[in-house]
């Protein structure tokens, strides 16, 4: 396959995220976690801004910016050595210093929440690198993502002390009580290994595809039944995927999280992971208008969910009767804590 960092350049994949912005704006979802950029530099910093002051149309963004990865251990790999300058889906470190060098430049830059790499297919990043960029982001007031997957890669990250673990199918119970017991947020992000294996029936066959799906469903039904959050991801890895971030609301449902926890998990708790419980996710004065309507009660259909038919942002309709155009607002010169994109966990009122 092709990789985006070799064929598209940063202003053609910054344009595309816009248009994918607004297709999640009008699936419903008003603010978003962009958790990683994977290569763009910074454009993801662009993105956020531009829709924080109204240039153009799109969820409110809390953006990762770079991520952080071990040297050579994520994409693109088998790119020839002598090729030193290739682009990379990620900040490259190698040691506990050049780790927190990445975490403060992000930081520095004003990334919203970091993102690590703390495995890829087996366990990249130590625990000390690991705790340094947790440190630096505490400190900053930022969360710390981690991509995990294996089980010592989710031990690892969790016993650092982030935040959240996106996809984390390989947890065990011993960490899983952990994870409760620490208030760390769990992601699975279902619906994109759902859409693989509805490709085609070779995919539905796939060993290793169907290993995961098994060992993601294990996964979402232990963290139910031990009470660990859980928050919606849809992991939009293709343009297509943007706008279906409902999807991912109908796979958790399918793994026994129940309509209304499903629904939690893209609104409340996708709130409290972002950091701004205090002013979305729930229906209550003093907070942000963020309103949708579906066409029927989605805690009897949850797929109501993929039929949009209104949606408010802020008090603005953006979807509906008299959509409104966003106001101009001047940009956010210091780029920190204002208003392209893999991994995405949502907010969105239903």
């Amino acid at each position: 396959m092709r990789s985006p960092l070799a064929t598209k350049s940063e202003a053609q994949r910054a344009l595309e995220g816009a248009a994918n912005a607004r297709a999640t704006l009008q699936a419903g979802f008003t603010t978003v976690r962009d958790v990683g950029n994977e290569g763009s530099n910074y454009a993801d910093l662009a993105l956020r801004d531009a829709i924080a002051s109204g240039l153009v149309d799109g969820p409110r963004m809390r953006v990762a910016t770079r991520a952080i990865a071990v040297v050579r251990q994520y994409l693109p790999f088998g790119i020839a050595p002598g090729l030193s300058a290739f682009p990379h889906g990620a900040q490259m470190v190698s040691g506990v210093e050049e780790a927190r060098r990445a975490a403060r430049e992000q930081i520095g830059h004003g990334a919203d929440l970091l993102k690590v790499y703390a495995d890829w297919d087996a366990p990249t990043l130590t625990v000390a690198e690991l705790q340094v960029v947790v440190e630096e982001a505490h400190k900053a007031g930022r969360k710390v993502a981690a991509h995990a997957e294996t089980r010592q890669g989710i031990a690892n990250a969790v016993a650092a002390g982030v935040d959240s673990i996106e996809h984390g199918s390989g947890v065990d119970r011993e960490t899983l009580q952990l994870i409760k017991f620490q208030g760390v947020v769990l992601v699975p992000t279902l619906s994109v290994m759902d859409a693989w294996a509805a490709q085609s029936p070779a995919n539905m066959a796939n060993p290793k595809l169907q290993k995961m799906l098994d060992a993601a469903r294990q996964s979402v039904e232990a963290a139910r039944a031990l009470g660990v959050k859980i928050a919606l991801g849809s992991d939009p890895s293709t343009a297509d995927r943007h706008g279906r971030n409902a999807e991912e609301a109908l796979a958790l449902a399918r793994r026994g999280l129940g309509n209304l926890d499903a629904i939690r998990a893209a609104t409340s708790t996708a709130a409290e992971l972002i950091g701004l419980q205090d002013e979305i996710g729930t229906l209550e004065g003093g907070k942000v208008a963020d309103i949708i309507a579906v066409p029927g009660d989605p805690l009897e259909d949850l797929s109501a969910l993929l039929r949009v038919a209104f949606v408010m942002q802020g008090g603005r309709i953006v979807r509906g009767a008299h959509p409104q155009r966003a106001p101009r607002r001047p940009p956010n010169r210091t780029g920190r804590r204002s208003g392209a994109s893999r991994q995405t966990a949502t907010v969105g009122r239903a």
